[in-house]
């Protein structure tokens, strides 16, 4: 497999150009010999040692945000799955009915993306123990946030019934329909792909879940807008369009988990559709964002969300980009070139970890390390990680 690595591989885009799917010498260890009994240990002794930061009484943990915070439940619940087991059902479980108790629709201050983020731990969870009760969390989020996406009557008419501001129906003549609107307030303009990504992998796992044609409806068109809008010349996510005016964030805001969700997203929905457009994307995202310089040196370590002294929104953001490239790989059995990047790009980050940031069963959020002592935020950033290579290396 390792010897497969070395060989540079070319992909036909839709754009006509050609991709590299090889995997480039300058990474860092980009394979491991652990077995699988080692990894999933390493795992849940990383899951264990950040669950004493839970505050029990509003299912959140101490030192991070209310979005981290639910992605700690995804990871706990994949984790689950991955292996097969029921060692954090109950936590994963309890927590989860508690926060939708506390907060309707899991939005804590009014961020469709917080909705949504929670919206994910519950159907992480439905994934791996077929809670009904979590997929009705789901639904409801859904349903919330549906009423903040562009339908092409909105776009045709300029007005979207819970927002105060005259739409734009097109930019760069291409419609906005199927853009979702960052947050819920009547005044909030933006878009953002990290919103849309979101309710793109919410609808398509849904669809798969339910059979539903309206979630799989829902998750192309919002496919489609970021495809249509989003996306640089390099095959980088971008972050922002603004819905009345068609005014753009920085070309400069290149995050990880732009390009993570999208590709996760589009993983599922090429499973739903059995369209080959929508896995012919993803694999073009993949192999750009793997070798992005917007987030990684030449040895492939990700250097986005490094702080070891507080906590800030891009420790998360790394998180979710190995979480999407996980679910790609799995997704695509009989894509060997794919999957032996995929894998080859979790074990740089698998390694780093290991290697230059683990302290005992605890990580620094910088994995070039050193190491340091325990950071909630440190703790989240490695556990998509962790758990990831679990199934990276099958």
């Amino acid at each position: 497999m390792l010897a497969g690595s070395l060989v540079a591989v070319l992909v036909v885009l839709p754009f006509g150009l050609a991709q590299d799917l090889g995997v480039p010498l300058s990474w860092r260890k980009f394979n491991n010999t652990r077995p699988l009994s080692e990894r999933v240990t390493i795992s849940q002794d990383a899951i264990n040692a950040i669950t004493p930061q839970l505050n029990t009484a509003i299912g959140e943990f101490n030192g991070i945000g209310y979005w981290q915070s639910g992605n700690v439940w995804t990871a706990m619940a994949n984790q689950d799955r991955f292996t097969g087991t029921t060692v954090n059902k109950a936590q994963v479980v309890n927590n989860l009915n508690l926060v939708f108790g506390l907060r309707q629709n899991y939005d804590q201050f009014g961020f469709n993306d917080d909705a949504l983020w929670w919206a994910q731990a519950a159907i992480a969870g439905y994934r791996a123990y077929k809670d009904n009760n979590l997929l009705s969390h789901a639904v409801a989020v859904w349903n919330h946030v549906s009423n903040f996406v562009v339908t092409p009557a909105q776009a045709a008419s300029g007005q979207n019934p819970n927002k105060s501001f005259q739409l734009v129906g097109q930019c760069d003549g291409l419609t906005m329909a199927g853009g979702v609107f960052w947050r819920p307030t009547s005044d909030d303009q933006s878009i953002n792909s990290i919103t849309t990504g979101l309710y793109i992998t919410t609808s398509a796992l849904l669809a798969e879940i339910t059979g539903d044609s309206k979630y799989t409806n829902a998750a192309i068109a919002s496919a489609q807008w970021i495809q249509n809008h989003n996306i640089n010349t390099d095959h980088i996510v971008l972050d922002t369009v603004n819905g009345h005016d068609c005014s753009r964030s920085p070309s400069t805001w290149l995050f990880t988990y732009n390009s993570g969700k999208y590709i996760e997203g589009l993983s599922v929905l090429a499973d739903v559709t059995n369209n080959s457009q929508w896995r012919s994307l993803m694999v073009t995202i993949v192999a750009a964002a793997v070798k992005s310089s917007a987030w990684q040196g030449t040895d492939g370590i990700i250097t986005e969300g490094a702080s070891t002294t507080e906590n800030n929104d891009g420790v998360g953001f790394k998180a979710i980009f190995i979480r999407g490239l996980c679910e790609a790989f799995a997704r695509n059995p009989s894509n060997q070139d794919l999957r032996i990047l995929l894998h080859s790009y979790v074990d740089v980050q698998y390694n780093a970890l290991l290697d230059l940031a683990a302290n005992g069963d605890t990580y620094s959020a910088n994995w070039h390390g050193p190491k340091q002592d325990f950071t909630t935020w440190g703790q989240l950033a490695a556990l998509d990680v962790l758990g990831g290579a679990i199934i990276a290396n099958t």
